[in-house]
């Protein structure tokens, strides 16, 4: 029965592939070598199978260098995409910061004015005080002195008729019209001079109360030239905290315990940042001085909330162009801790928050890693750098240079892996970097 299949398979082959020599003749010899219809065959699979392999190789590369040039413009595309955000983000900041700026000055401006208008008021108060001091003894020293005049009226009344009944002694009666002659004379010119200061006073009562109903005039527009300006601050106070304050939540943090986290840090106390009150008597604050005092609050939360902006890591790593290739989660069966973003050998790393070195060294895996420790418990890894810039225990800033961007340790191709880690565990990096792209 074997013999019968082998026979078959042999003709079979002869057919498609009839025995062939291949002569090799020399000078002196002629040898030839024969081609068996089996070794035909395995000629004939081995080169199909290599032309096959080519044929298929071909495509693999050319659809590689298809897809590879769509994906280097898109890669391109989404590249001028985040630079043009990157550059509305950046005039944006600058446009916020010109807008609390300006509303600093106005502030500063609003209380000079309040302090100029306290003062006057306290100046005016003070006149009207003196001046009803004034009119209280005047008008005193009028009721005493006309006490006086009609006293002495009376004894001049009886002394004349005294000296009437009396008819003897000529010169006596003429010393005592002569005496009472000169008192009434000194009595006439004092209610005269009493009566032109009481004039006097009741001109200048007349005059200060003209001056302090033009003073009203003048501190009710004040108070509504303040109004306005109170508005706009609490306006532009309004929209420079609300987004800091989205932004926090948005990355998770509590934002009391963290400006109480700051505020320990930053506990001097005095300067334009101290609650103001415009009560001179130790009475509640009006209600100017309640809106200045719950600015005051607002900017004390700005500032703090700005300070904690630098601590943390809301900022990107790389300012050059850069392709974002692998993100924080599993990935092929293993945790990935971190975002990676490719872009040549040599770019430059910047701290993405101020910050302390705890690391700048080689380690397993990581390659050339620098470690930064920042406020509220983060910490910041970038990893498989090729130079490093700075030092365990250096101080670093938001922005600050601390490395180069390559490829050592356990890593595929060029790029820099960046952690964030909070309390010691990884959290995706892209929390604090979305959250602050509609701040920074």
């Amino acid at each position: 029965m074997r013999t019968r299949i082998a026979i078959k398979t042999h003709a079979i082959l002869e057919r498609y592939f009839p025995e062939r020599r291949v002569f090799l003749r020399s000078d002196t010899d002629t040898r030839f070598i024969r081609l068996r219809p089996a070794s035909q065959l395995i000629a004939f699979t081995g080169a199909s199978a290599v032309v096959a392999w080519a044929i298929i190789a071909t495509a693999i590369l050319l659809m590689d260098s298809i897809g590879a040039g769509n994906f280097r413009e898109q890669a391109k595309r989404d590249q001028r995409t985040y630079e043009a955000r990157l550059n509305a983000l950046s005039s944006e900041r600058d446009l916020r910061a010109q807008e609390a700026h300006a509303a600093q000055e106005r502030f500063n401006s609003a209380l000079e004015q309040i302090s100029i208008m306290q003062s006057e008021l306290l100046a005016l108060e003070t006149r009207r005080r003196e001046m009803e001091t004034g009119i209280g003894v005047i008008q005193s020293t009028l009721r005493r002195t006309m006490k006086d005049r009609d006293k002495a009226r009376t004894e001049a009344e009886a002394l004349t008729t005294a000296i009437a009944e009396n008819n003897g002694g000529n010169g006596t009666v003429a010393t005592v019209e002569g005496s009472g002659s000169s008192t009434l004379d000194f009595l006439s010119a004092a209610l005269a001079q009493t009566a032109q200061e009481r004039d006097q006073i009741t001109e200048n009562a007349q005059d200060a109360l003209l001056h302090a109903e033009e003073m009203a005039q003048r501190i009710a527009v004040m108070q509504d030239q303040n109004d306005a300006i109170f508005r706009q601050l609490e306006d532009a106070m309004t929209i420079s905290v609300e987004p800091l304050d989205k932004m926090f939540r948005a990355a998770g943090m509590n934002t009391d315990s963290l400006l109480s986290s700051v505020r320990q840090g930053y506990s001097g106390q005095g300067g334009p940042m101290t609650p103001i009150s415009f009560s001179t008597r130790g009475g509640d604050p009006s209600p100017d001085a309640e809106r200045a005092n719950s600015l005051l609050n607002q900017m004390d939360r700005l500032n703090l909330y700005r300070i904690a902006a630098q601590k943390a890591p809301f900022a990107v790593p790389v300012k050059s162009a850069f392709r974002y290739t692998s993100g924080f989660g599993m990935r092929w069966g293993r945790m990935h801790n971190g975002s990676d973003f490719a872009a040549p050998h040599g770019t430059p790393i910047y701290s993405t928050a101020d910050g302390v070195i705890t690391h700048a060294g080689w380690q397993s895996g990581y390659g050339r890693l620098v470690k930064i420790k920042h406020a509220f418990g983060i910490e910041t890894r970038y990893a498989h750098m090729s130079k490093i810039h700075v030092e365990k225990g250096q101080r670093v800033s938001r922005g600050q240079r601390i490395g180069d961007i390559g490829s050592t340790g356990r890593s595929t191709g060029t790029h820099l892996h960046y952690e964030v880690r909070v309390n010691g565990k990884a959290v995706n990096p892209m929390i604090y970097i979305k959250a602050a792209r509609d701040v920074f």
